[in-house]
């Protein structure tokens, strides 16, 4: 696969799209110094090859503790008996299916996964780890750390200042 020719432009956009990218194309043209239709076209071809992801909304978890509650957040290492390339994509595919599951990653050496887990409660998470990790035969070891403050929170990639 070639990889994708970014310019300085390119990279700018990307950089203000991943502080906000709420802004509007006028505002957004204006921070890349390029005019409306060109920065319309190029954020489409940054989204056209994959590159843009989607957009989301990061909700404050403190603000939105008052309605529901603080919920349990918990950094959970996962081993499995088996690792052959099925056994790792069934497992994969088995999280991904779960809302709580916020984040998965294939990790080496040590654990084969590490996993971001928000959960209403104990309760929540329990019956999380039930369905996950008990039912599934291939999990070998399960071993969970629980957030007592989140100290900081994004994901913003690192990006060249210029080309």
């Amino acid at each position: 696969m070639n990889p994708l020719a970014l310019d300085t432009t390119d990279l700018l956009l990307l950089g203000q799209l991943q502080s906000d990218s709420s802004l509007s194309n006028q505002a957004l043209a204006e921070r890349a110094h390029v005019s409306p239709p060109t920065c319309l076209r190029r954020i489409k071809r940054l989204k056209d090859v994959g590159l843009i992801e989607r957009e989301i909304a990061v909700l404050s978890t403190d603000t939105l503790a008052s309605s529901i509650g603080h919920g349990l957040t918990a950094v959970v290492e996962i081993t499995l008996d088996r690792q052959d390339q099925g056994a790792l994509e069934a497992f994969e595919k088995r999280v991904a299916n779960e809302d709580a599951v916020q984040q998965c990653y294939r990790v080496s050496p040590g654990p084969d996964f590490c996993l971001v887990v928000h959960a209403a409660d104990m309760p929540d998470y329990l019956a999380l780890t039930q369905r996950l990790f008990t039912a599934d035969a291939n999990v070998r070891n399960v071993k969970s750390f629980f957030s007592v403050k989140r100290s900081k929170f994004g994901a913003r990639v690192p990006l060249p200042a210029a080309l």
